[in-house]
């Protein structure tokens, strides 16, 4: 487990990653009226303790992070009238920790977070974290779960029926949902074009 600025060894959560929620997230608050002040630290800061996805620790990593960003934000004397609000919307980003977003500004960085999941870029770290983690691409016998569970520990593209069509639907606010609903064709296209090469 590393901070944010230690090489993680994780492309699926790099800087470029970061780089790319906080952009996402500066588009939907500024479209859903968020608050900035809160939105871009969290949104910089929302994985600011990395912790490996096969980690049982995995689902205390927002909370690990909202605690790291606290203490961060105290030291660069950041406003504290913000600092519980951007603690908040870092714990309720992450999907395996199941925190209900209470803020608007906390909806706005889940959904840059998960979007990030989704789409053509959704499915490169799928693959990228897939590789680090040794794992099929597919079972040969049910490659799309028609008659079977998906079960991403075993097989990549099960990922995209257990999680990722999953979290398409938790998108909380309207400009998250719209781009949300683009990036869920892209997956849908891909399976289709993956189903003509394999089967």
């Amino acid at each position: 487990m590393s901070d944010v600025s230690a090489e993680a060894g994780d492309p699926a959560h790099d800087l470029l990653h970061i780089e790319r929620v906080v952009k996402t997230a500066r588009e939907l608050a500024e479209k859903e009226g968020a608050q900035l002040e809160v939105v871009i630290p969290a949104a910089w800061l929302h994985d600011f303790i990395v912790v490996p996805k096969n980690d049982p620790r995995r689902s205390q990593a927002s909370r690990l992070s909202a605690e790291g960003a606290l203490k961060y934000l105290r030291e660069i004397e950041y406003p504290e009238e913000f600092h519980a609000s951007i603690a908040h919307a870092i714990e309720a980003h992450s999907f395996s920790a199941n925190i209900e977003p209470r803020t608007l500004e906390a909806r706005v960085v889940q959904d840059a977070d998960r979007l990030d999941g989704l789409g053509a870029i959704g499915l490169a770290r799928l693959f990228v974290t897939a590789g680090l983690m040794r794992r099929p691409l597919y079972s040969n016998e049910d490659p799309f779960c028609e008659e079977r569970e998906p079960n991403d520990t075993h097989f990549t593209v099960d990922h995209v029926f257990r999680k990722l069509f999953v979290v398409a639907d938790t998108l909380k606010t309207e400009s998250g949902r719209t781009e949300g609903e683009r990036r869920r064709h892209i997956l849908e296209s891909y399976l289709k074009d993956l189903s003509q090469e394999i089967l």
